[in-house]
Order: structure tokens, then sequence, then C-alpha cells
């Protein structure tokens, strides 16, 4: 299951930025990070995006009026 995985990377963007995110369950081995209808990060190769990772694609994908905390 993703869902830990999931979970500490949304808790890590509501710490560093203040945001609220939704999960939402997707296909079978499908991780995907969307902001706005944009996809900004995602399991590629096998591997998952860190939470920094996650934090950053994040953080750009909103625009500069977003900064970390």
């Amino acid at each position: 299951s993703y869902r830990p995985r999931a979970v500490r990377a949304a808790a890590a963007i509501k710490h560093a930025l203040g945001a609220d995110v939704t999960l939402t369950p997707g296909g079978r081995g499908e991780y995907t990070v969307w902001v706005d209808g944009r996809k900004v990060a995602d399991k590629s190769g096998g591997e998952f995006p860190t939470e920094a990772e996650v934090v950053t694609a994040v953080t750009n994908a909103a625009g500069p009026s977003t900064r970390p905390r």
C-alpha cells in the first residue's frame, strides 16, 4: 500500500506550506501528486519521490506566492 507514504508526503506539504491536501486512491501501482489538475510528481522508474522532492514540486507548481514556512 502506498497510503503510508502518501500520508507522510501530505503531512510534509501541510507542515512546509500550510496547504490542505486531499489523498485520492489511484490505480494499482500509481503514486502521483497533482496540483490544480497538473501532475507535478510521480513514481517513475520504480522510484518514489522523497517527501522533500514532493514539497519542492508542489511549491514550484503553486507559484511564487507559495513559500515554505
